[in-house]
Order: structure tokens, then C-alpha cells, then sequence
């Protein structure tokens, strides 16, 4: 599976879009931004 995502970062009011097949292991990438996912899509 693929994940298109959208994450708001709330220290800087961003949003940043990715796409990934790991989902979880991404958005732990993220974390020093202190993301809240805001959508996703998954896709075969």
C-alpha cells in the first residue's frame, strides 16, 4: 500500500503533503515538528 498525506505543522502553521508506503514510520519521522495528520489516502 501507498499513503498520500497532509500534516499541519501547529509551530510554524504549515501544511506539508508526502507520500509514502509506511505510513506510521513517517509520520514518527516527523515528529520534531509536531505534526497532526490531517488526512490520508491509501492506494495499492
Amino acid at each position: 500500500m501507498y499513503y498520500v498525506y497532509i500534516l499541519k505543522n501547529h509551530s510554524k502553521n504549515e501544511i506539508y503533503i508526502g507520500y509514502t508506503n509506511d505510513l506510521k514510520r513517517r509520520y514518527k519521522e516527523h515528529t520534531y515538528k509536531q505534526p497532526e495528520l490531517i488526512y490520508y489516502e491509501a492506494y495499492k
